[in-house]
Formats: structure tokens, C-alpha cells, sequence
């Protein structure tokens, strides 16, 4: 038998054909999904247009579309007239006008004949894949009350809300090629035909998302301050996926502050959003251990899996209304603030352990560093000693394929996977191989 995911997977391709069938429908009004279809040859990569502009509704009539990047007017330009809506475009230098003509009667009436066909075989094909699944339910001969669960699990995908929009950061980020590099959730959006809204300034651009009509909005590690405006919209509220355990660790960077802490203890909240940062009703929360070797990029890929199960896991009784909505307790608040150019500095005049926090915590972005012979070196894997420290905190006491050793407030400490500036990141043991050892011992980082 298909399992749920199939039946999932066939059903959403239904809804997704005839979504594909309504927008190629072009009323006498102004409506962006016209352009859905529509792909732009950026850097030749098909893309689609509202991944490259703002397309906005100013009058009922027109469609506004300004790229974020001004060279790719003539190519938005070229796919529309090649698309062949109907509409012939204006381009003025800045953006692109889109007027929608005036329909006739005889016109209109075939547009409402073809939206009542495209519904029907929408329904049917529905059906179809619901009596194929309930069919097959019945073949398993299971005892009643698992047949009659199966079969609700086949409606309720029909009655399931799509995830109509993904809002991300503007592209920043270019290779060395100049093409400009997609975040990850923007990929993802792309790759499901989802469309991709990238407001420069959220607090100022959160119309469009409002004209979308969303019931729920959830957020992760967004980085803008949310206007209140979308804040009170949505029916379900705004949810935001924090990483850690609220109260503890408020801001943008609290899995980092959890190993520099050297906490013990990690975890995810789901939350609802408030004016303030972090300071919303906790729903739910899920905890996972940190071990004293683990470094920021494995807790932030067991977050993110924790962070991901826990939403769908606490999403349906958001939508029944069953979930929890506990209050913060404002005496055990903490933060996790951005980390600053000055905190990713190591200090070895400190203990040896809160000198290896800082190296994991920040390993390997952006990656702590210390200064040797006026050259900045990035360490990003370490190890703790046992061995008493008998020279002044941060001199080079040994060099060895095992690591570099250095001297701190206590113990010394062991450099494994370092970066010298203009170099390749290495391990030491690899590091040594171009290097004259009696260069480097003796040596103090940071004078």
C-alpha cells in the first residue's frame, strides 16, 4: 500500500497542477501569480521573478517590478514579452509597469467557464487518489478503529493549509564567480515552487506579506526586528523557532553562548513573538545534552533536527488551539547576544577550560582567533590538558603533529585545526610539514 507521504506527495501535486492552471488565467485586475510561470535567465540559472524583484500592486490596474539588481530589467523584460500574458510590459530604466487592459464581457464569461472546469477536474482527481487510498485501507483488513484512523489521515491531507510564501534575507553573498549565492531557505522555496519574498527592510515592505492573507507565520533566525503590524495579523499567531531554553539565552546568537557558557544543557522553544526580543509565551520546548568537546556547527545541526521535529510535532495544537502559552519568567532571563568582533579574541591569561569553550563555541563561524607575529590565526578545534601551566598564558610551549601548546591561566591547551592568515585551514599535523618549528615555540600570541 502507498503510505501517507505518497498519498501526500500525489495530492499536493494535484493542488500544485491546478494553482499552475488558475494564475495562467488573466483577469481584469492586477495580480502578481500571473508572473508564477514566468523564469529569468540569471547568470543561466532559470529563476523565477519574484526571486529577483519586488513585485508589488500599486493600482488595481498594474503590476510594479523592481529588481534588486537594476541589470536585470532587460532579461525580466525579455521573459515577459517571451511568456506572451497579454500584457505588454514598460520599462523606464528603474522598474517595470505591467497595465492590465480592460476585459469584455463575452471575455469574462469564458474566464468564470474555465475556473469552474479547472475546479471540477481539480475535485475529481482529488477524489480519486482518496478512494485509491481508502481502498487500499480496506485490502489490509485491519481491526476497525486503525482502518477508520488511516482514512482520516487521508481527508485531513485534503483539508492541510500550504506553505503560500518564504520570506529571506536579500542576497548578499556572491563566489568567486560573482554569481550571487542563495541562502538556504530561499534554495528550498525555489525548489518547491514556493514564491520568495526578499523585503530590505521588513518593517517597511510587510504589506505584500499582509496581502497574502497568511493564517500562521513562523520564523528562525530571521534577523530583522518584525514590525508589529505582521506580528497582529495572522489568525494562529507568529511562532518562532528559538534556539535555546527560554528564558535563558535571548538573542541572536544563544547556541554559540550555550558552549562559551560551557552549558551543559541545550535545547529549542517554540514560542509566540512579541514586541520585545524574545520575550514571547513559550509552547513547547525539547532538550539535548552538550558533551565537552562539541563544537558550534554539530549543535547547530542537532538543533536545527530537534528544532525541526519539535514544529511539526507542536503545529497541530497551535491549529486546534490546544498547545500551551507559558509566561517567561523575567527573574531567570539571560542572553545570547550577537557575538562581537572583540569577543571572538581568545584571551589565554584565562582558564583553560573557558578558553576551549570559546574556541568550540565559535567554531566555524566566525571562528576565534589570536594574534602571533602580527598575523591573525583562526583556531577552530582544541583540546584540555592536564598539564600545569609553568609559562606565561598564551606562549607556544611545543609544536608536534599532535597540536600546538599553548600556555594558559591554569593548564595548557592544545591547538588542533588552526587558519594563519593567508592560509589554508589545516590540522596542525599538516601544518608543520612547511614550517620551521624553532620559529613558532617560544612564541606569545597576542603581543
Amino acid at each position: 500500500m502507498e503510505n501517507i507521504k505518497d498519498i501526500e506527495g500525489r495530492m499536493q501535486k494535484s493542488v500544485d497542477n491546478l494553482k499552475e492552471e488558475y494564475v495562467t488565467i488573466r483577469a481584469g485586475r492586477a495580480n502578481p501569480h500571473i508572473l508564477d510561470r514566468l523564469r529569468v535567465d540569471y547568470y543561466g540559472t532559470p529563476t523565477p521573478i519574484n526571486s529577483l524583484a519586488n513585485v508589488t500592486v500599486p493600482e488595481a490596474k498594474q503590476l510594479f517590478i523592481k529588481p534588486f539588481d537594476k541589470s536585470t530589467l532587460k532579461e525580466i523584460e525579455r521573459s515577459i514579452n517571451e511568456a506572451n500574458i497579454g500584457i505588454s510590459p514598460t520599462n523606464n530604466g528603474e522598474f517595470i509597469i505591467l497595465t492590465v487592459p480592460d476585459l469584455t464581457e463575452d471575455r469574462r464569461r469564458e474566464y468564470v467557464k474555465q475556473v469552474k472546469s479547472m475546479a471540477e477536474d481539480g475535485k475529481v482527481a482529488l477524489r480519486n487518489i482518496r478512494q485509491d487510498a481508502n481502498n487500499a485501507i480496506k485490502k489490509l483488513e485491519l481491526p476497525e478503529d486503525q482502518e477508520k484512523g488511516l482514512m482520516e489521515d487521508v481527508q485531513e491531507l485534503i483539508n492541510k493549509y500550504n506553505v503560500i510564501m518564504v520570506v529571506s534575507q536579500p542576497d548578499k553573498e556572491k563566489d568567486r564567480k560573482g554569481n550571487i549565492i542563495y541562502s538556504p531557505c530561499k534554495e528550498i522555496g525555489i525548489k518547491n515552487n514556493i514564491e520568495v519574498y526578499q523585503p530590505i527592510k521588513i518593517r517597511e515592505e510587510y504589506q505584500y506579506i499582509l496581502d497574502k492573507r497568511p493564517d500562521i507565520i513562523i520564523t528562525a533566525a530571521y534577523g530583522q526586528i518584525i514590525p508589529s503590524q505582521i506580528l497582529d495579523y495572522p489568525k494562529y499567531g507568529c511562532i518562532n523557532v528559538h534556539g535555546s531554553l527560554l528564558p535563558k539565552l535571548r538573542g541572536g546568537a544563544p547556541i554559540h553562548h550555550a558552549i562559551i557558557n560551557g552549558d551543559k544543557e541545550a535545547g529549542v522553544t517554540i514560542m509566540y513573538m512579541d514586541k520585545k526580543m524574545d520575550s514571547g509565551d513559550i509552547i513547547s520546548q525539547r532538550s539535548i545534552n552538550i558533551d565537552d568537546n562539541m563544537i558550534l556547527d554539530d549543535l547547530y545541526y542537532k538543533l536545527s533536527i530537534l528544532g525541526r521535529d519539535l514544529l511539526i510535532d507542536t503545529l497541530p495544537s497551535i491549529l486546534n488551539g490546544t498547545n500551551n502559552r507559558i509566561k517567561q519568567n523575567e527573574e531567570e532571563v539571560t542572553y545570547g547576544l550577537n557575538i562581537t568582533k572583540e569577543e571572538e579574541l581568545i584571551n589565554f591569561n584565562d582558564s583553560v577550560s573557558n578558553v576551549h569553550n570559546k574556541i568550540r563555541g565559535l567554531s566555524s563561524i566566525p571562528g576565534a582567533y589570536a594574534m602571533l607575529n602580527n598575523k591573525r590565526m583562526k583556531i577552530y578545534l582544541s583540546e584540555k590538558t592536564n598539564n600545569i601551566s609553568k609559562e606565561k598564558p598564551g606562549t607556544i610551549t611545543d609544536i608536534n603533529k599532535n597540536g600546538i601548546t599553548v600556555s594558559t591561566k591554569d593548564y595548557d591547551i592544545i591547538l588542533k585545526n588552526i587558519k594563519l592568515e593567508g592560509k589554508n585551514r589545516c590540522d596542525v599535523k599538516d601544518f608543520i610539514n612547511g614550517i620551521k618549528k624553532e620559529n613558532f615555540i617560544g612564541g606569545i600570541f597576542n603581543e
